[in-house]
């Protein structure tokens, strides 16, 4: 009202005498109301009872957005919300509390009685809404509702903020009430805000927790609605209760049925999707208002008002599109002055589907315009479709009014995987996929529904923030079951849940046909002939077609057609089962493997004559050039990786979704290629890896199909065929040479690819070529390289390029890869950062030539052939190179100083024990400090002696897979058996999905830290989900379940059948021990509606990970 006050005095009078004495009555009538008002004489016995019969019926709201939505994002947070109607149980609250989307919450009264809470309507404009409960459920609370007084707020009003303030349970914030007229407070530009309305002001510095307390006067009556504050002051905002009054007595009117049903409620809202302001009448006058009209508005109005409805923004396509224009200043409605929002707002709800006339003024000119009435809820969305963990519905009136576009258009609330992979954003709009136009959620799922999985195809859509241009990306739909098939969630208001359906039939995003095993090839076939030779290029042509068909939809999106995509992939997936049919597996087929085999050799021994002609053409290309020999050899050979994390499956500590790097592929046949790259670039196994060639403009998908268990590098498959006849030729395997070893001095290429696919090398030295790494552990653990010697070069072209290293000849001696660690700057604080160093390639040659010689190990299916996968044995402990003249003040002997040197006069050093991997055989063996001088009698003075030693182990048949080491410790000499440990490089291939936290197996990362608890470490928790159970109650990652409800959960399995006892919304105990030992015991409630169990499992038969559902309401849309 100052502020009201303010604007009329620094006014001009007018020269009209009656206008004169208007305004000089109307000062003093606000003089008179500014001073404090009858209830300002409060005393604070008043107080007390005003509070001792408010408080009791104020409660801690604990709320879950299970859901993006809208305006909000998946959360869990604390609110505030007091009893408005007893006996039905209804709770006033914010909008911004009750949620657009789907919420899951509780409300815990002032003795600690918690019950479960229902939202049953939220208002589409102004920030508040309601929830319901069950009264008989309050068993031991007596309390009484507060009465709802809007008529009682005035200007110097005291007042009373009860509610959560700050997390606390009971928080009371005095103040004053300073104003009745502020404009509504902006919080974002692409979030929640109200409009047209006034709000309240007053000094109360209320904080987080306390939106939906009631502002309750000196007889305990609520006289506004908290809704926000201003963090830089005191300044706290407050809803008028007036709307809020009329929408309860409609929830009040409608019939009980139920605890657990509600009548939906009918609450009449009515809207023009227009945005008004109110302005003082001296700054309409500088918009070109009629001195006459003021006149009129002000003999008309009521004797405090100080200005008039200005248009502010319209939404287009709505009723007042193209009729109302920003700054049009509203005089009449319906032939009534109209200056306030609640008087609009009254007349627009009893008007719905019906038309208004406005009269206003644009520029001193009168016009008059008749508008139709929108129904508010018809553009309020109220069902959402979920697809690959992304969250698409109708443009709210909300964000339409924040971005200026259409009601109704299919926005982006949560990219989720799908859509982020692409690189689709939040907020987006999406206008257009698979060459169809698309301006409905019923259209999108038209178009989902003749999809496939692996289906690359173009969308487009545009942002509020570059509106008038779109952008195209490609989408891939998944192809493996990261998430559950798209459904549709639609809320139902008498239950206060969002019920859930599926929106495909079942047989949509079918998968491609399963490629045969070797094995199964008919006998027929393996007898070769030249017309089967011809066969061969035929079908390479033809799929040489459908790359062609491919990149040409990839480019042209503005016309695709449905019957060619499907066409083509049916067609492709045909000739992919005919070119697997004559290819080769070495090692894998038994009756007529030596044909195979052999034809597999001349392919190689032709791949080699067709290098040795080509050195020399290149040779004469790179002069020509100015490009070394180095680099033209090796750039057919490069690949750019671009790798995805689904994450709903981000196991193993993996500290990103999206990766790059460049891999060189060390083996090309017909029937297979294969990539080796750093693991910084492919960190886990359950990913989505694309790759690009620079030998020809191509990109397709590939597998990942083996990460070493120790070394930091990572073999990805891919299918030759799907390069075409001509891609398949210019593309081809490095040669690599691991031996002999680089030494210090040597004169090395460094290629490797830019974004843009352009070959870059340089020539260096090696400065350095067995550097021991040295990677701490990151806080939240992940893939650390230890027991390596990498290669160190005086030039390189910085921390993010990767390659490979090469000799003058091309030939492959180490890859150039990036390694990721955390820098941690004091107790607190750290940062990710990532460096590259070599790595020799003796190590990747030895895997190489196990897979293709047919080595023994679990099987992988490989574009429909299975390879064996080598296991590798090793010794797991950690260890760290000592220099020897240290070791000796350790008291090392000089005989075996004497003995280290003559074996390794390079290094000069020992290696010492840093730890032991948790569960290893080496475990309670091995102890930290101990120097390992000899195993079997052998000096040994490096990591490559140890891996040596472990591989001589698989070659004896009958090994107990035991080392005899003679080891330095305290001063002595002292001789142990340690035992190897043997495993895969599948990495993690199972994790479930429990109340939104992610569990698995711990990753050899966590044992890496020497822990694990003894009443069970099969249950790591490695990542939780916003506004699952899990982060509502605090299940976060880092720490092991050992028990739920008191059983034990020493593994998966165990877990999972202890689970699945558990019914929804009942309350589990789970015990907890964290990586610092720390052990906690908490409760959780299950929620098997929006939060259903299940896992995903990597099926070795189909190379598919598979989703399976262990609990769920309803298992045929989870």
């Amino acid at each position: 009202m100052n502020s009201q006050f303010d604007t009329l005095k620094s006014s001009s009078p007018s020269p009209d005498e009656e206008l004169e004495s208007s305004l000089i009555q109307r000062k003093d009538e606000l003089s008179m109301e500014i001073d404090p008002p009858s209830n300002s004489s409060a005393t604070a016995e008043d107080w007390r009872n005003a509070l001792s019969k408010v408080v009791p019926a104020v409660v801690v709201l604990r709320t879950t957005a299970c859901r993006a939505f809208d305006t909000e994002s998946a959360a869990a947070s604390y609110a505030t919300g007091f009893v408005v109607d007893k006996r039905k149980g209804i709770i006033l609250t914010n909008r911004h509390v009750v949620k657009p989307g789907p919420v899951v919450a509780e409300a815990m009264f002032l003795n600690r009685e918690e019950i479960p809470v229902y939202p049953i309507y939220r208002d589409p404009v102004h920030d508040f809404g309601f929830f319901r409960y069950d009264p008989g459920a309050i068993q031991f609370l007596n309390y009484e509702e507060i009465p709802l007084a809007p008529e009682a707020a005035c200007v110097g009003l005291e007042i009373r903020v009860v509610g959560n303030d700050s997390g606390e349970k009971v928080s009371i914030l005095a103040g004053t009430l300073a104003r009745l007229d502020r404009d509504a407070p902006h919080y974002k530009n692409d979030g929640y805000n109200d409009f047209n309305t006034f709000y309240m002001q007053a000094a109360s510095g209320t904080k987080g927790g306390s939106s939906g307390s009631p502002v309750i006067d000196c007889q305990g009556r609520a006289v506004a609605l908290n809704a926000g504050s201003k963090s830089s002051s005191a300044s706290a905002f407050f809803l008028p209760l007036e709307q809020v009054v009329r929408a309860l007595r409609f929830l009040r009117e409608g019939r009980d049925l139920s605890p657990d049903k509600w009548p939906a409620p009918s609450i009449p809202r009515g809207t023009l999707q227009v945005t008004f302001i109110h302005k003082g009448f001296d700054e309409i006058q500088r918009l070109g208002l009629r001195r006459d009209t003021e006149l009129i508005v002000r003999r008309a109005s009521p004797s405090e008002e100080t200005g008039m409805l200005v248009v502010d923004s319209v939404v287009p396509g709505g009723p007042a599109h193209m009729h109302l224009e920003t700054g049009d200043v509203l005089v009449h409605v319906n032939g009534e002055v109209m200056t306030q929002f609640l008087k609009l707002e009254n007349l627009l709800n009893d008007s719905v589907n019906q038309k208004i006339e406005l009269r206003v003024e644009r520029g001193g000119t009168s016009m008059t315009v008749e508008l139709l009435v929108q129904d508010l809820h018809s553009i309020t969305p109220n069902y959402f479709l979920e697809v690959s963990g992304g969250v698409v519905h109708p443009l709210s009136y909300q964000q339409a009014r924040n971005f200026r576009f259409n009601c109704g258009l299919v926005y982006v609330a949560d990219p989720g995987y799908m859509l982020f992979r692409a690189g689709v954003p939040r907020h987006a709009i999406i206008k257009k996929f698979a060459g169809e136009e698309i301006s409905s959620i019923e259209q999108l799922i038209s178009v989902l529904s003749k999809l496939s999985r692996g289906a690359r195809l173009p969308l487009e859509y545009v942002t509020y923030v570059d509106r008038h241009r779109r952008k195209s990306v490609l989408v891939t739909i998944d192809r493996h079951e990261w998430y559950a098939p798209p459904r549709l969630y639609t809320r139902d208001d008498s239950t206060g849940l969002w019920t859930v359906k599926p929106a495909l039939t079942s047989n949509s995003l079918h998968q491609e046909p399963v490629m045969k095993h070797a094995s199964e090839v008919d006998t027929q076939i393996l007898t070769i002939d030249k017309n089967d030779v011809f066969l061969m290029e035929d079908t390479q042509r033809d799929s040489q077609k459908l790359v062609d068909t491919t990149i040409s939809m990839e480019t042209n999106s503005d016309h695709v057609s449905e019957g060619t995509l499907i066409r083509g992939e049916t067609e492709g997936s045909n000739k992919k089962v005919k070119i697997e049919e004559y290819s080769p597996a070495n090692g894998i087929v038994n009756a007529d493997s030596s044909l195979l085999e052999h034809r597999e050799e001349n392919l190689e021994d032709s791949m080699i004559r067709e290098t040795a002609t080509l050195l020399e053409n290149q040779s004469t290309a790179a002069v020509a050039s100015h490009t070394s020999v180095a680099e033209s050899v090796i750039e057919p050979t490069l690949v750019m990786f671009e790798v995805h994390v689904p994450p709903s499956f981000m196991v193993d500590g993996v500290h990103s979704q999206h990766f790059f790097g460049t891999g060189v592929i060390i083996h090309h046949s017909e029937s297979m290629g294969l990539v080796v790259v750093d693991k910084n670039t492919v960190a886990i196994s359950a990913s989505d890896v694309m790759l690009s060639f620079a030998a020809f403009p191509i990109e397709i998908p590939a597998e990942v199909v083996f990460l070493h268990p120790v070394h930091n590098y990572a073999l990805v498959a891919y299918d030759p065929s799907a390069l075409g006849a001509v891609g398949a030729k210019m593309v081809r395997a490095a040669k690599l040479l691991p031996e002999p070893p680089l030494r210090r001095g040597d004169t090395i290429y460094l290629v490797g690819l830019s974004r843009s696919l352009q070959a870059t090398s340089r020539k260096s030295i090696v400065t350095n070529p067995c550097a021991a790494l040295t990677v701490g552990s990151a806080d939240c653990p992940r893939y650390r390289a230890i027991n390596m010697e990498v290669i160190e070069l005086d030039t390189d072209f910085g921390s993010t390029f990767s390659g490979v290293l090469a000799d003058e000849q091309g030939r492959v001696q180490a890859i150039w890869g990036s390694f990721s660690t955390q820098l941690k700057y004091g107790y607190s604080s750290s940062e990710d950062h990532q460096f590259v160093r070599g790595i020799p390639i003796y190590t990747i040659s030895q895997i190489l030539d196990k897979i293709l010689s047919g080595a023994k190990g679990p099987p992988r299916l490989i574009n429909g052939v299975k390879w064996p996968m080598p296991r590798v044995r090793s010794l797991e402990v950690e260890l760290y190179p000592t220099l020897l003249s240290k070791a000796q003040s350790f008291g090392l002997s000089d005989e075996w100083v004497q003995a280290l040197v003559k074996k390794d006069p390079q290094r000069r050093q020992v290696l010492r024990v840093k730890g032991c991997l948790a569960g290893s055989k080496a475990e309670n063996i091995l102890e930290q400090g101990d120097m390992v001088l000899a195993i079997n009698k052998k000096p040994v003075t490096c990591f490559l002696d140890i891996e040596n030693v472990c591989q001589e182990l698989d070659k004896d048949a009958d090994t107990d897979g035991n080392l005899s080491m003679t080891i330095f410790r305290q001063g002595r000499e002292t001789e142990v058996v340690v035992g190897t440990d043997v495993r895969d490089g599948n990495g993690t291939v199972r994790a479930v999905n429990w109340c939104g936290c992610i569990v698995q197996d711990p990753h050899p990362a966590v044992r890496a830290l020497g822990f694990l608890p003894e009443e069970g470490h099969g249950v790591y928790v490695t990542r939780w989900c916003h506004g699952s159970p899990a982060h509502k109650y605090g299940l976060y990652a880092l720490q092991w379940i050992v028990e739920v409800n008191g059983k034990p959960t020493p593994d998966l399995d165990a877990f999972v059948k202890v689970t699945k006892e558990i019914q929804d919304g009942e309350f589990a105990r789970v015990r907890t021990i964290h990586l610092n030992g720390k052990p906690r015991v908490l409760a959780l409630k299950q929620d098997l509606h929006y939060w259903p169990t299940w896992e995903l499992r990597f099926d070795p038969e189909t190379n598919q990970w598979c989703r399976t559902t262990i609990k769920a309401l309803d298992t045929a849309v989870v």
